[in-house]
């Protein structure tokens, strides 16, 4: 293979609004059928299929049987491209109350594929700086000797994660705030377990995460920072 990657094969499967609906539909993590997404976009069941086609033949989607049917996910590090070029993205308009409501909502907390991020993701990779168990450095976060006994108190176990193919720690820039939230597959079990625990919940078919008022308690307690309350 030779000469440039074609970009323009990328930049033509997310110049149209609908599947563009599906793939940050899919940011939430999860993988959903084909009438899930239809509904996420807005699209009939045949517009939907043809552009599921579409994505999945550009390498954005991969399809997997479960049962019978079929889901739909992100492919490989398509999620974090789609998050970088949010930031490049201008703000969507808003044209009602609950297109308003729902884009305070994603600011507020989201999922970024299988991590937290939005203002609530913000302030817990700064909470988790703040406790001693993250420094910034040039390639992302470094752990300190005391992030192993602070992680454990929610049952996250670093050894578990240190051997796995993916970053342990990685900044990811935040298109909502400008600022880094926790990635990598520290930030994905952290946020894993928050939903084990109940202190966080997903929406139901969307991105949206809402902190539980256990969930209040039990991050206060551990972090001693009101992440609801986080700005």
């Amino acid at each position: 293979m030779t000469g440039e990657a074609e970009l323009a094969r990328i930049g033509s499967l997310l110049a149209d609004r609908t599947r563009v609906a599906m793939v940050l539909a899919l940011l939430s993590g999860r993988p959903m059928s084909a009438s899930a997404l239809a509904d996420a976009a807005g699209a009939s069941a045949s517009l939907a299929s043809a552009h599921l086609r579409k994505l999945v033949d550009g390498g954005l989607l991969v399809v997997e049987p479960a049962g019978r049917q079929r889901l739909f996910r992100l492919a490989n590090a398509v999620a974090d491209a789609v998050e970088a070029l949010l930031l490049l993205a201008p703000p969507e308009r808003v044209t009602s109350l609950r297109a308003a409501v729902r884009g305070q909502n994603l600011r507020r907390a989201r999922m970024c594929y299988d991590h937290l991020a939005g203002t609530m993701g913000v302030a817990l990779a700064e909470a988790l700086a703040d406790r001693g168990v993250l420094v910034p450095d040039a390639h992302g976060y470094t752990l300190t000797p005391a992030a192993p006994a602070v992680l454990a108190q929610i049952g996250v176990r670093i050894e578990r994660l240190e051997h796995r193919r993916r970053p342990l720690a990685r900044a990811c820039m935040d298109w909502s705030e400008r600022r880094h939230h926790l990635a990598g597959s520290l930030g994905a079990a952290v946020t894993s377990r928050l939903i084990e625990l109940d202190w966080l919940r997903l929406s139901e078919a969307s991105r949206v995460v809402r902190m539980t008022a256990q969930g209040q308690r039990g991050l206060g307690d551990w972090l001693q920072v009101d992440l609801a309350g986080a700005s």
